[in-house]
C-alpha cells in the first residue's frame, strides 16, 4: 500500500483518529492524503488534496466520522480502487466497521490482508443534465404547500405502479436500514443486486413497496395532480422537479467498496442499531 486517504467529519473530534492513522502509516512509510480545506483545522501531517485527487490517488479510504461520512467516502470512491474503511466516532454509526479504540487492530488486520472486501450498489440517475449518484436512496418529496408526490412507477418503459405519498423513495439495500425502513420498507442485505421502491406516507389505496431487479430500467414520472417535488439524494436536496418531469434511475452494482473485518455482521448491526425485538408472543431463551 502506498497511499491512504482520510475523510473527516465536519464537525465531530477526530484527533485521536487521525492520530492512529499517522501513526500506522509514518511506520510503513505511507502517503497520506487528506482533503485540504478538512485537514486544515487539525493542522495534521496529511498531504493536501482535492476531493478527486483523494479518490484517484487512495489506495484506501478512511472514513472518520458517521454514516453521512461514510456514505461521502464511497462517493469518493466511485469507480476507484480504493475500498472504504468506516471508522465510527461519536454515535452508532450503521455503516462503519470499527469505533475509534478498534482502529489499530483493523488497521494491523488490513496490513495483515485479513479482511474481506464488500461492493454496494449505487443507483443514478440524471437531473437538470447533470448525474447524480446515490449509495442510500433517492426520494422524490413533497415541498411543504406544494401538494402530494404524485408519482408513476414505470418499469422497462411499461407503467407498473402509481403512488400518491409524501415522498416515493428509491433504495439501494445499503439505504434499506435509513428513509426506506422509515417508510416501511424492508430491510435488505447489502449482498442483495436490487432497487427498493417505497412510498412514504401514502395517500392511495396501494400503499406496498415493490423490490426490483438492479438490471431493471426504473422511471419515476410525475404526474399532472403532483406538486412541485425535491430531489434528495441521500438526503440532500440536489434540485427539484415538476408535473411532467420523469427521473430515470439506473443501479450500478460494485460503484464502490467497503472494508469488512468479520467483526459483526450485517443482520448483527441491523439488529443493534434498528432495536430490533422479537415479538412480545415468543418465549425468550430460558422462558416456557
Amino acid at each position: 500500500m502506498h497511499s491512504a486517504g482520510l475523510v473527516l467529519h465536519p464537525r465531530r473530534d477526530s484527533a485521536a483518529a487521525v492520530e492512529a492513522v499517522l501513526g500506522w502509516a509514518g511506520n510503513r512509510n505511507i502517503e497520506i492524503l487528506g482533503i485540504a480545506d478538512e485537514i486544515v483545522r487539525l493542522n495534521c501531517a496529511a498531504i493536501g488534496v482535492t476531493p478527486e485527487e483523494l479518490g484517484r490517488r487512495s489506495d484506501l479510504v478512511v472514513s472518520l466520522g458517521g454514516d453521512g461520512t461514510m456514505l461521502r467516502a464511497m462517493r469518493l470512491a466511485d469507480g476507484q480502487r480504493a475500498p472504504v474503511l468506516g471508522v465510527n466516532l461519536g454515535k452508532l454509526g450503521f455503516l462503519a466497521e470499527v469505533d475509534v479504540p478498534d482502529l489499530p487492530g483493523a488497521l494491523s488486520a488490513i496490513d495483515d490482508h485479513q479482511f474481506t472486501v464488500e461492493p454496494r450498489l449505487a443507483v443514478d440517475a440524471v437531473l437538470e443534465g447533470r448525474r447524480i449518484t446515490a449509495f442510500n436512496d433517492i426520494a422524490v418529496v413533497r415541498v411543504p404547500g406544494e401538494g402530494s408526490a404524485v408519482v408513476a412507477v414505470r418499469v422497462g418503459g411499461q407503467p407498473f405502479v402509481s403512488y400518491s405519498a409524501d415522498a416515493v423513495v428509491v433504495a439501494t439495500p445499503t439505504g434499506s436500514t435509513a428513509y426506506s425502513f422509515s417508510a416501511g420498507g424492508p430491510i435488505t442485505s447489502p449482498a442483495v443486486e436490487a432497487l427498493l421502491v417505497t412510498p412514504a406516507a401514502p395517500h392511495s389505496a396501494y400503499s406496498r413497496g415493490v423490490v426490483l431487479s438492479v438490471h431493471d430500467e426504473v422511471t419515476l414520472e410525475l404526474l399532472p395532480t403532483s406538486g412541485r417535488l425535491a430531489v434528495e439524494v441521500d438526503g440532500q436536496v440536489a434540485g427539484y422537479v415538476s408535473p411532467g418531469d420523469r427521473l430515470d434511475l439506473r443501479g450500478r452494482p460494485s460503484a464502490a467498496r467497503v472494508v469488512r473485518l468479520g467483526m459483526t455482521t450485517f443482520y448483527q448491526r441491523a439488529r443493534r442499531k434498528l432495536r430490533l425485538t422479537d415479538s412480545a408472543e415468543i418465549p425468550q431463551d430460558g422462558e416456557h
